[in-house]
C-alpha cells in the first residue's frame, strides 16, 4: 500500500469550496427516514447540551465538539470510497438551513460554499453526481420535485430532505439557527483519510461502516475483492459485472445476494463445520453463515486469491454461480420437466438444496452440463429426504447440516461419470427400504407435509405411465379455493369399529396409517367426513378423486388398458375393495412401498 494519510478536519474545511466526485465503487444514496433521524438527534441533541440562551455566537468557540467518523478518499478526483451517506445527507441538512435562514430573512456567509462553489463562471454542486442535479437544485431553491421516474437515490434524497423538514426539533428556534450553523460548520469533525491510489482507498474502505447504515457482508466482499483488482479499467468493469448480479439477485428477495454467497463459498470451499458436542467452535461452514466478508480475507490462499488475476477470476466466477443459482431458485418456484426434481425438494422446504446444486458444478461447465448435474443431485436429495422421513428422521436444517456438508464436500466441482458414481454410493448407504419402514409411518405433525408429497408423487407417477398428464402441481398447491387435503380412508368414528380394533389408540393407528390415506379435494374431503366406507368408494371412483383414490374401486380397472399394462409390467399388487379394514391397509401399505420403490430409485445414478 502507498502513502495513507489522515487528519482531522470539521466540516467547513471539508465542504468548502471542494468538489468531490462519488465513484463507481460507492453505492447508490440509500439513507432512510431512520438514519437521518437518529443523524438529527446526535447532532442537535449535542449542540443543545452546549447552547446557553445568553451565549453569544462567539461562545460557540468553547462548545465540544462531535466525531462523525471517518471519510475515505482517493487522490484522483476526490473521488469518496467511503462516507458519501453521510456527506450527502450533511448536504441536505446544510440546504435546510439555508432555507430556512432565508424564510426569516437570515444568511449565514458560508453556508453556500459549503453546498455548491463555482468554477470558471459555472456554479456546481460540491458533491457531484449529474444525474442527482435537478433534484439538487429544486431543493436548494426550496421547490417542490416530481421524483416519479427517477432513481433510487434520487427518491432517497428528496424524501430524506423533506424528512428533515419533519424531524428537525423545534427547541432549535429562530434565534439559535446561527449558533447551530457556526457549531455544525466548525465543531463537527472527521477523520479525513486520502489515499494515493483508488486501489489503496479501498483497502481501507472495507475495514470501515457508514455511520448509521452499516455495509452489508456483500458489500465488503466487493469492496475487499476490487481493492486487489490493480488495474483501474479490470476494476470497473468487475465492478459492474457484481453489482449486475447483485440486483439480479436482490430482485425478490431483498437479502439474495447473501443468501447466495454463503451457499456458493460452503459449496464451493468451506472445509470444515462445527462439531456437534458442546463447547464445540464454529469453523468454515458456520463463519461463513455470519460475516462471510472476513472469512473470504481470512482464507484468501484457501480460496486461490493469490494475485490480482485470481480476484478478477473470482468475480467472474460470483458472476457464474449467481447464474447458477438464479436457475435454481426458479426451478423451485416453477415447475419445469427438465428440472423437476429441484422444484419436488421445494415443495417440502428443503433450504439446503442450493447449497448442495452448487456443489458439483465447474465454471467452465456449458449449461447442459450443468443442468445435468443439477438434476443428478437433485435427484439425490429427493431420494434422502423420503429415506429419512418414512423412519421419523428429521430433514430440518439444524438436524442435516452437518451430513449435507458432508455430502456436498464428496461431491465438489466432480465431472458427470464422477458425480453419478458417488451420488450412487450415498444413495446405497441412505438404504433406502420402503417395504420396512412403511408399516410404521403414519400421520402426524411431523409427517402431513411429507406423506401428502409422497401420495402426490405416486399418483403423479401413476398418471404419467398410464398416458395422463402428471397433476402433482394440483396436488401440492394450496393457493387454490380447493386445495387438495389428505383422506382418512377410514371415518373417525371409533364406535363403528369396535369388533376390529382393540381400543382407540389401535384404532388411531391404524386409521393414520400411510395406507389409509389418499388425496381428495378439500370440498369432497369436507363432504365424506362421516361416511361409511361403501358412500366414500362410490364417490372415489366417480372422477372425484384420482387414479390413486380410483383404484379402490372396481370401475378402474375396465375400459383402461395402459391402467392395467401398468400394472402388470410393474408387478404390482393393485386390487379393488369391497370393504376396508386392518388387512386392506396392510395391503394397501405394501402397494404403496412397490410404487415407491419405482418412484424413487437409484438407476439415474448408473444409467
Amino acid at each position: 500500500m502507498k502513502k495513507i494519510e489522515g487528519s482531522p478536519k470539521n466540516l467547513k474545511q471539508l465542504l468548502q469550496n471542494t468538489k468531490y466526485s462519488i465513484h463507481y465503487y460507492q453505492r447508490e444514496y440509500m439513507w432512510q427516514r431512520k438514519h437521518i433521524e437518529e443523524l438529527i438527534d446526535d447532532l442537535t441533541s449535542e449542540f443543545l447540551d452546549n447552547y446557553k440562551p445568553e451565549d453569544s455566537r462567539q461562545a460557540v468557540a468553547d462548545y465540544g465538539a462531535y466525531f462523525m467518523g471517518s471519510i475515505v478518499l482517493a487522490g484522483r478526483e476526490n473521488a469518496i470510497i467511503d462516507g458519501q451517506q453521510r456527506f450527502s445527507s450533511l448536504t441536505l441538512l446544510l440546504m435546510y438551513l439555508n432555507n430556512r435562514l432565508k424564510s426569516i430573512g437570515q444568511s449565514y456567509n458560508m453556508i453556500e460554499t459549503m453546498i455548491f462553489s463555482e468554477s470558471f463562471g459555472t456554479k456546481s454542486f460540491n458533491i457531484n453526481v449529474d444525474d442527482r442535479q435537478e433534484c439538487m437544485e429544486a431543493i436548494f431553491n426550496d421547490v417542490d420535485y416530481d421524483i416519479t421516474n427517477c432513481g433510487e437515490s434520487v427518491k432517497n434524497l428528496y424524501g430524506r430532505y423533506c424528512d428533515i423538514e419533519h424531524i428537525f426539533p423545534e427547541d432549535i428556534t429562530d434565534d439559535m439557527l446561527l449558533h447551530f450553523c457556526d457549531w455544525l460548520a466548525e465543531k463537527v469533525f472527521f477523520i479525513e483519510i486520502v489515499a494515493t491510489t483508488e486501489q489503496d482507498a479501498h483497502k481501507v474502505f472495507v475495514t470501515m461502516n457508514d455511520r448509521g447504515l452499516s455495509l452489508t457482508s456483500t458489500e465488503m466482499l466487493k469492496g475487499y475483492i476490487l481493492s486487489e483488482i490493480k488495474n483501474d479499467s479490470v476494476r470497473e468493469k468487475m465492478n459492474d459485472l457484481w453489482k449486475d448480479k447483485v440486483l439480479a439477485l436482490k430482485k425478490d428477495d431483498d437479502k439474495g445476494d447473501e443468501t447466495f454467497i454463503k451457499a456458493w463459498l460452503r459449496a464451493h470451499y468451506a472445509e470444515t463445520i462445527r462439531e456437534t458436542k458442546a463447547g464445540s467452535v464454529n469453523k468454515d461452514f458456520d463463519l461463513i453463515g455470519g460475516s462471510f466478508h472476513k472469512w473470504v480475507r481470512d482464507e484468501r490462499d484457501k480460496l486461490g486469491l493469490n494475485t490480482t488475476d485470481d480476484f478478477e477470476l473470482f468475480i467472474k466466477k460470483f458472476a457464474k454461480f449467481a447464474e447458477v443459482y438464479q436457475k435454481i431458485k426458479e426451478a423451485e418456484m416453477v415447475f419445469a420437466e427438465e428440472t423437476r426434481y429441484v422444484y419436488y425438494n421445494a415443495q417440502v422446504n428443503f433450504t439446503l438444496q442450493p447449497q448442495l446444486l452448487l456443489a458439483p458444478v465447474c465454471y467452465e461447465d456449458s449449461w447442459p452440463v450443468i443442468i445435468e448435474k443439477i438434476n443428478l443431485t437433485a435427484r439425490f436429495i429427493d431420494v434422502l429426504i423420503v429415506s429419512r422421513v418414512i423412519n421419523y428422521r428429521s430433514v430440518d436444517y439444524s438436524t442435516i447440516k452437518n451430513f449435507v456438508f458432508n455430502v456436498t464436500k464428496d461431491i465438489r466441482m466432480v465431472d458427470i461419470p464422477t458425480l453419478k458414481a458417488k451420488l450412487q454410493q450415498q444413495y446405497m448407504n441412505l438404504d433406502f427400504n420402503p417395504e420396512t419402514a412403511l408399516p410404521e409411518l403414519g400421520l402426524n405433525t411431523f409427517t402431513k407435509k411429507y406423506i401428502k408429497n409422497i401420495l402426490a408423487r405416486v399418483t403423479g407417477f401413476i398418471e404419467e405411465n398410464t398416458g395422463v398428464a402428471s397433476n402433482y402441481c394440483n396436488y401440492m398447491n394450496i393457493q387454490t379455493k380447493n386445495p387438495f387435503e389428505i383422506e382418512h380412508i377410514i371415518t373417525n368414528h371409533y364406535e363403528w369399529f369396535t369388533d376390529e380394533y382393540v381400543d382407540q389408540e389401535d384404532f388411531k393407528r391404524w386409521r393414520n396409517s400411510v395406507g389409509a390415506l389418499l388425496l381428495l379435494h378439500k370440498s369432497i374431503n369436507a363432504s365424506l367426513n362421516d361416511a361409511k366406507y361403501s358412500y366414500k368408494l362410490a364417490k372415489y371412483c366417480s372422477n372425484e378423486g384420482n387414479i390413486y383414490t380410483e383404484s379402490l374401486g372396481q370401475l378402474a380397472y375396465q375400459n383402461n388398458p395402459k391402467f392395467k399394462k401398468f400394472i402388470v409390467d410393474n408387478e404390482l399388487k393393485f386390487k379393488s375393495y369391497d370393504q376396508f379394514g386392518k388387512k386392506e391397509i396392510s395391503e394397501r401399505v405394501e402397494l404403496l412401498s412397490q410404487l415407491m420403490k419405482l418412484v424413487w430409485n437409484g438407476d439415474m445414478f448408473i444409467q
